[in-house]
């Protein structure tokens, strides 16, 4: 639709597009209600829709839910929504990041615990600041049968934290 026939004849915005604008405000206030308090407190939200966010947390009954919800999309109509919308886009970008990183970790943990030496011999190349011998050992302890099932898991999880340590060295 042409930007010219988006408003009235007085120059408003028309009703659709008024209302095409307080669904996508009331879609971002929803998406505010799923996140943490510290991280609603770093949005440096306007008080009166942090305190209704915040009250739409405690809120379980779906009626009183969706009123509230309805409220703060009124209250976000009132406010710049650019900003807000660019942190939370920042936001799922870095744990996009985070959880690539992590996934990736987890793959080497997984090969190294399952191809063994050759897949060492690769991480090592990948990585020369990697200690050979203490993967080496984290590597037996977590796949040896001699050892408690306890023991494995911790030194599966040591791997996991060195590896993890050796990844954020390399970046």
């Amino acid at each position: 639709m042409r930007q010219d026939q988006e408003q009235d004849f007085d120059g408003r915005p028309s009703k659709s597009a008024r209302k095409r604008e307080a669904d996508a405000a009331q879609r971002l206030g929803t998406k505010l209600i799923g996140l943490k308090e510290s991280d609603l407190r770093s949005l440096d939200l306007d008080e009166r829709l942090l305190d209704a966010i915040l009250l739409a947390k405690r809120i379980t009954a779906r009626g009183g839910l969706a009123r509230q919800r309805q409220y703060i999309g009124k209250l976000m109509r009132d406010i710049d929504l650019a900003p807000i919308e660019a942190a939370l886009s920042e936001e799922s970008r870095a744990t996009a990041i985070d959880a690539e990183k992590h996934k990736r970790v987890e793959t080497w943990r997984a090969r190294l615990l399952t191809e063994g030496p050759r897949a060492l011999d690769e991480f090592v190349e990948w990585a020369p600041a990697a200690d050979r011998k203490s993967l080496q050992a984290l590597i037996t302890k977590a796949t040896s049968e001699r050892v408690d099932s306890g023991s494995r898991e911790t030194a599966s999880r040591e791997l996991f934290r060195t590896l993890r340590t050796l990844f954020e060295a390399s970046a």
